[in-house]
């Protein structure tokens, strides 16, 4: 069945690895997300509004540099810094993402990957305050050169896995986690609110929509009921 975001019938989608963000995929964390950009935006006298809208999905010097175009981008990588080791530190109120439990036991021993903006040490910090199994293969922020949405990551996923990226399914929540994914020619669930207006394959409220089986040819088949 092909996928759709207008159909109420399940979706099924085959694949041969799963490259699953972070924040707002697996993880919400947007309580301190809120809290440590609504307070950066101020200090440097922008609308808080408008940075939540450019932060998701993104790392932060690339959100910096879009709300901050004329600085030099080695200040908004020092600042950078200073953000991640707050944002590690601030784990109160990041919570999984409804079924990320359930949806991370029903994975494990499939071929699949974190693609998260994060770096090692904030994916760590928010996983481990989900309760949630951090994935073997993982692509941080240190591990590329370019944020989402740049596909660098998803590609990156996808040949530490030894698959083709035609054959991976993306999990996302933001607008630039999703073009990302589909610049990648890849599959895109989208998963929660932000997700449904940036036209992914796919979308779903949460990940208790998500049921996950194998084919007899070993390949990930997920079934979606997308929302009403």
């Amino acid at each position: 069945m092909s996928a759709s975001t207008t159909t109420t019938a399940p979706v099924v989608l085959t694949a041969e690895a799963l490259l699953l963000d972070m924040d707002g995929t697996l993880v919400n964390s947007d309580a301190v997300v809120e809290r440590c950009w609504r307070e950066w935006a101020v200090s440097h006298g922008l609308d808080p509004d408008e940075a939540l809208r450019v932060v998701h999905g993104r790392q932060g010097y690339a959100t910096m540099a879009i709300l901050l175009p004329e600085r030099p981008m080695e200040l908004n990588h020092a600042e950078n810094s200073v953000m991640l080791a707050r944002e590690t530190a601030d784990t109160d109120g990041v919570v999984p993402v409804g079924g990320a439990a359930q949806f991370m036991a029903a994975i494990e021993g499939l071929p699949h990957a974190l693609v998260t903006s994060a770096d090692a040490a904030l994916a760590t910090a928010r996983m481990t305050a989900a309760a949630l199994r951090m994935p073997d293969v993982r692509v941080t922020a240190e591990s590329v050169k370019a944020s989402k949405p740049d596909p660098e990551g998803f590609f990156m996923g996808a040949a530490e896995l030894g698959v083709d990226p035609a054959d991976c399914i993306v999990f996302e929540d933001s607008a630039a986690g999703i073009a990302a994914g589909l610049a990648a020619g890849m599959r895109v669930i989208g998963i929660g609110p932000r997700a449904a207006a940036h036209a992914p394959t796919a979308h779903v409220q949460d990940l208790t929509s998500i049921r996950v089986a194998t084919t007899k040819a070993g390949s990930i088949e997920l079934t979606l009921t997308p929302p009403a």
